[in-house]
């Protein structure tokens, strides 16, 4: 069907969208994504040399970056950065696009959940954030499946019709989508659903061991557990088949916690009046 109006115009410019990940820049997520990119853009890739899972929105501020150009992709220019997710959008930005606009970054597909609580432990998704932040309109996706040779194609129609809807309407209300894909067949995955982030949190332990030279070491472990009931989140989408969706920011602000806490102000003001009569 053909595109008319400012839907057509967005199109026709060719629109520049940064690729990235925290999987790597070898990672199969991050070669589907540039496959779809490149249909609707310009692409440019910037990624990690090696594995960046759980890194957050870590920037590396102690030892010098490097970026290398690579040939992986055919025409689409892409870099290895030796530093975290959120180093390659940084660099992306200010040092290979030296400021130019770009009109979406996309970050994934990662191998497993970013949905609830994983997004603030994420490098897939402070990546996005990070390009968020920058006033960049950002989808994070990510599949539930850890294996390396996980299947995306059954995803694919759903990046592609995300990617399409931001770049030719842009986002309302918030610069950056959490999107978790469920590990199914192609053909079984029932549709989208905006959701709220769900509370839920990990219950995590320590795995104690001793290495070849008797030291002891610890391994972080632990199981994830959702005690929210509600029927609007993103766990719960996605364990009724569904693709979630939420459209997340950066105000850790909790709100309804700040009039409970007002009658601290007037104890501090008592507090420091009587300090200084004390001093005089």
């Amino acid at each position: 069907m053909q595109q008319t109006g400012k839907n057509s115009e967005v199109l026709k410019k060719r629109p520049l969208i940064l690729v990235t990940n925290d999987d790597g820049v070898a990672a199969p997520g991050l070669k589907m994504l540039v496959e779809i990119a490149k249909t609707l853009g310009e692409v440019i890739v910037v990624a990690p040399d090696s594995p960046q899972s759980g890194q957050g929105h870590a920037i590396t501020l102690t030892q010098p970056l490097r970026l290398h150009q690579v040939n992986i992709f055919g025409d689409i220019e892409a870099f290895e950065c030796t530093g975290t997710p959120v180093d390659c959008v940084k660099l992306a930005k200010h040092v290979i696009l030296k400021g130019r606009e770009v009109d979406l970054c996309v970050s994934g597909i990662n191998h497993g959940s970013n949905a609830s609580i994983n997004i603030i432990y994420s490098g897939t998704m402070s990546a996005a954030m990070e390009a968020s932040l920058e006033g960049i309109n950002s989808i994070g996706f990510s599949l539930l499946d850890y294996s390396w040779d996980a299947n995306f194609e059954p995803v694919r129609p759903y990046v592609a019709l995300l990617m399409r809807h931001v770049l030719e309407n842009g986002l309302q209300g918030c610069k950056l989508l959490n999107v978790n894909f469920p590990n199914l067949p192609e053909g079984e995955i029932k549709g989208v659903k905006i959701c709220r982030q769900a509370d839920a949190c990990w219950v995590e332990e320590f795995v104690e061991a001793t290495d070849p030279r008797g030291e002891k070491y610890y391994w972080l472990t632990g199981k994830f557990e959702n005690g929210d009931p509600g029927e609007d989140t993103d766990v719960f989408a996605l364990e009724n088949g569904y693709v979630s969706v939420v459209p997340s920011g950066h105000d850790l602000t909790k709100y309804e916690a700040i009039a409970p806490l007002k009658p601290i102000e007037k104890i501090s003001a008592t507090i420091a009046h009587k300090v200084i009569e004390n001093e005089n």
